[in-house]
């Protein structure tokens, strides 16, 4: 079995598998490490690159493409008829659970504005929010959504979970006009979908209470980025951006300076624990391509 990988570590783990043979291909170059169209794996970059993605209508041997990331809208336009494409559905739940726990911490207790009186040497003490006692919305309540949940607990939150269709203890996403009212923190983890486009539009962030948090760790394009500026400008919402709307950000955007947001350049599952989960996924994918087991993490429709 002919494989590609983006790295040296990924293709030294796959090769341990009896069969295989891996070369690196990482997505960047014009230089290619051998002939697309013999290749029956293919694992592209964790950050997609315009080359990457292109690459795909020439692997006309393709068996399946196993993706590093939770979401699939990059790729899933892309992948030819018969292929399976797998996402990395629970390597990230860990860090991108703490990345939101970081974030509301951060906001809650306004750390950056903290910081920023630190570099002035101006000792600002006052008073703030806490996440003790506070409701906390779940909106895309799945693996990492649950993730977030069990850390979120021993800080005596209320969790409220939504997902796009209901089940035991979990709203249908059409409850949400009523459950927003209620929300002290509203988190974002929705996967990227023409359903979930747009999602939180000017009506939704009306129904948010005044001086309530929104996490955003799911894609910029859920979000209207220009409602949502509106009110932060107001000073009536705050928000914890890993994502927005453009990607990256372009310098001198407004949201940059936007009272009470606070951003991160996309970073939620990029740690160290993130990576060796996903060495270990991909290491046991290709092992069960090889043997004939199903694979795992298959997307059926958007996600």
């Amino acid at each position: 079995m002919r494989i590609w990988v983006p790295d040296r570590e990924l293709a030294d783990a796959v090769e341990g598998v009896e069969g295989v043979s891996a070369r690196v291909y990482d997505g960047r170059s014009d230089e290619r490490p051998g002939d697309p169209a013999e290749v029956d794996v293919y694992v592209p970059p964790f950050v997609a690159t315009p080359r990457s993605r292109e690459i795909v209508a020439e692997m006309s041997h393709l068996r399946c493409i196993q993706l590093q990331v939770a979401g699939v809208d990059t790729f899933l336009p892309l992948v030819p008829e018969n292929v399976v494409l797998c996402n990395a559905r629970g390597v990230h739940d860990a860090s991108t659970a703490e990345w939101v726990v970081g974030g509301i911490i951060a906001a809650q207790r306004e750390f950056p504005g903290f910081r920023d009186a630190q570099r002035e040497g101006r000792w600002d003490w006052h008073m703030t929010d806490a996440l003790t006692d506070r409701t906390v919305v779940i909106v895309g309540y799945g693996s990492v959504g649950a993730a977030i949940e069990r850390r979120l607990t021993p800080f005596e939150t209320k969790i409220i979970r939504v997902a796009r269709t209901a089940r035991d203890g979990v709203h249908p996403v059409s409850a949400l006009p009523g459950i927003l009212p209620e929300a002290d923190v509203v988190v974002l983890i929705v996967p990227s979908t023409a359903e979930t486009t747009g999602l939180v539009d000017k009506a939704f962030l009306a129904r948010m209470k005044d001086g309530a948090l929104l996490v955003n760790a799911a894609r910029g394009t859920v979000v209207d980025a220009e409602a949502l500026l509106d009110e932060v400008t107001g000073g009536r919402l705050r928000a914890v951006l890993d994502v927005t709307d453009p990607e990256p950000l372009p310098a001198g955007h407004p949201l940059w300076a936007a009272p009470g947001v606070f951003i991160t350049p996309h970073v939620g599952g990029s740690t160290p624990a993130s990576r060796r989960r996903i060495v270990a996924l991909v290491r046991d994918q290709v092992r069960r391509l090889v043997t004939g087991e199903p694979p795992i993490n298959v997307i059926k429709g958007d996600y």
